[in-house]
């Protein structure tokens, strides 16, 4: 049994002095390039348009007709303190259609109704509402819109209902 270990101990150390130093050094190199590339859920978007407004980081591009944005709310954020001082309505007057892709966020409309979304999800958020993030993470919504149109053209009710 001693000499079966003493044996492995000789092979594990060749094996060790074949295998060339600068491989263990584009290994670790390789480690450290992956730890830094950013998630690519949270990358520029190659293409688009991109601005801030109310805390929000958002990225347009177009498809067709459509426009894709890419919409990343910040941990804390909350509708009717950052935005609605930016656009001077009461309640966010866009509807949003597309894919919740990372963290959570709760909207309430006027009556009273809260509807929460957490990712992944699919959404349908019709005109209306107030808004905010639940949560220490971001919040990252790839949305689908017609601008003045997406209503018409994918159907949407016009407000929220029961």
């Amino acid at each position: 049994m001693a000499q079966q270990k003493k044996a492995a101990r000789k092979t594990a150390k060749k094996a060790a002095k074949k295998q060339p130093r600068h491989a263990a050094r584009r290994s670790a190199a390789k480690a450290a390039r992956t730890a830094a590339r950013p998630d690519a859920l949270f990358a520029p978007v190659k293409g688009a348009e991109r601005r801030v407004v109310g805390h929000v980081q958002l990225e347009v591009g177009r498809a067709g007709d459509a426009r894709v944005k890419r919409l990343i709310y910040p941990p804390g954020f909350h509708w009717s303190k950052d935005m609605k001082p930016a656009v001077g309505t009461d309640y966010c007057m866009h509807a949003h259609v597309g894919f919740l892709a990372h963290g959570e966020i709760h909207i309430e409309y006027p009556d009273g109704c809260i509807v929460e979304h957490k990712a992944p999800q699919i959404v349908a958020i019709e005109p209306g509402h107030d808004g905010w993030v639940v949560g220490s993470e971001p919040v990252v919504l790839i949305e689908f819109d017609f601008e003045n149109d997406t209503i018409r053209r994918t159907g949407m009710a016009t407000s929220h209902r029961h």
